[in-house]
């Protein structure tokens, strides 16, 4: 007999399964709450888009559109890519369907990037992000730094360092352009092999790099700083003053550009101290005021951010915060008269509100039990022929101090009791 072959997940791809998965669920949970207190709404946008989407609103001369983009034709000869970021989705979107601005929403899905697979970051990873379309007020800007804020504390993540800067706007960066192209030029053969080669399709990609040639000479370069313009500085300088308010800690950071042409003014990004500094950032973003026209609509201001699933979670994992769930039921039911009461009462019970689960296959009461001790409910339902006949269950704790504790309970009664014991272990 020809074996079968045993497929794996593709290379630079993760299967994220229970009880971890459930850190997943609470983790978007926390975020769509967030999201929702300060008025954003869901928006689900395609997997994938015409590759103009992001080749014109991301940038080509960007690694992400050059380099790491699934690209494809449909059946029809259409060029389409998988999504690789957040931001050109939801614009795209915005300038297709014109809501009323400002235009605030929030996003969970997963992005797609043909790179080399490093910690904290898939092939397929997964982001949750804001946009806020439609207004160029700075507080704005703050609010969107404070929901990222708020979802980082929400997990209990405490070492972490937020960087913010200021890209200027086209008064005044065109200028700082020219200044930051000469100063280039008189140092391209210290860069970096790759930035030697590339560096005048966007100049301001020196800054993003990591590598030592790079950081050498960029520590000479002129600063964004000094060639902002008047709205720009008090722009910034309202973002400054709002996160001091808020009580948020930030430093700015001259060099902070982010891997994406769209930026403008403000941009921004949280950095987990606890992992490795190159492979740190948990969620960043910035300002885009120029990416609506871009994609096809009016000059429309807008400003957004994403965070990164799994590497929030990786940081999670390295200060020891926001644990998976050891369990997410409240009971477990055990019936060794046929199973026809479990399947009836975990219905009941589940339409009250209870997260129940039972054995299936009329295994022995051992069996049931062991099933119900490894799936961490706090206590086991029993139905055997006593229990039966007197419309009753043996209510046992599986759990906590008054573990192997058991009480007979009517049926009648279950549902009362079982809020009192989930209630009081609660406290």
């Amino acid at each position: 007999m020809t074996s079968r072959q045993a497929f794996q997940a593709p290379k630079g791809t993760l299967d994220v399964l229970p009880p971890e998965s459930w850190r997943w669920e609470a983790h978007i949970a926390l975020f769509a709450g967030i999201a929702r207190r300060a008025g954003y709404g869901l928006v689900v946008n395609p997997m994938f888009e015409d590759v103009g989407v992001f080749k014109r609103g991301v940038g080509e001369s960007t690694d992400i559109v050059s380099k790491e983009m699934y690209e494809f034709d449909d059946k029809a000869g259409r060029r389409l890519a998988l999504r690789p970021e957040g931001t050109a989705p939801v614009i795209r979107a915005y300038v297709q369907h014109r809501p009323t601005p400002p235009w605030k929403v929030w996003y969970a899905t997963p992005s797609f990037r043909y790179e080399s697979p490093q910690a904290g970051r898939y092939r397929q990873h997964h982001q949750v992000g804001v946009e806020a379309v439609g207004t160029d007020d700075p507080d704005v800007d703050v609010e969107v730094i404070s929901i990222l804020a708020e979802l980082i504390a929400g997990v209990g993540l405490r070492q972490v360092d937020l960087r913010i800067n200021s890209m200027g706007d086209s008064s005044c960066m065109p200028s700082y352009r020219e200044e930051l192209v000469a100063y280039l030029e008189e140092h391209e053969g210290e860069l970096c092999p790759e930035h030697q080669a590339r560096w005048r399709l966007n100049p301001l990609r020196v800054f993003d790099c990591k590598k030592q040639d790079c950081l050498a000479v960029r520590a000479g370069a002129p600063r964004i700083a000094d060639a902002l313009c008047d709205p720009c500085r008090e722009h910034f300088a309202r973002v400054e003053e709002g996160l001091t308010s808020l009580g948020l800690e930030y430093r700015r950071d001259d060099f902070l550009v982010r891997g994406f042409d769209y930026y403008t003014r403000t941009t921004f990004e949280f950095g987990a101290l606890a992992l490795d500094a190159a492979q740190n950032a948990i969620g960043g973003g910035g300002r885009y005021d120029g990416l609506v026209e871009l994609l096809g609509g009016p000059p429309t201001p807008g400003i957004g951010f994403g965070s990164g699933i799994e590497r929030m979670l990786l940081a999670c994992d390295a200060e020891g915060v926001f644990p998976a769930p050891t369990t997410r039921l409240d009971a477990f039911v055990i019936d060794v008269t046929g199973g026809a009461v479990a399947r009836d009462l975990t219905w009941e019970l589940r339409q009250a509100g209870f997260a129940v689960d039972r054995s299936f296959g009329g295994r022995s009461m051992k069996a049931q039990f062991t099933v119900a001790n490894r799936s961490g409910a706090p206590v086991a339902l029993i139905i055997g022929d006593d229990e039966l006949a007197q419309d009753a269950v043996t209510l046992r704790h599986l759990q906590g101090e008054g573990q192997h504790e058991q009480e007979v309970v009517k049926r009648h009664d279950l549902i009362g009791r079982l809020r009192d014991i989930l209630s009081n272990s609660a406290n």
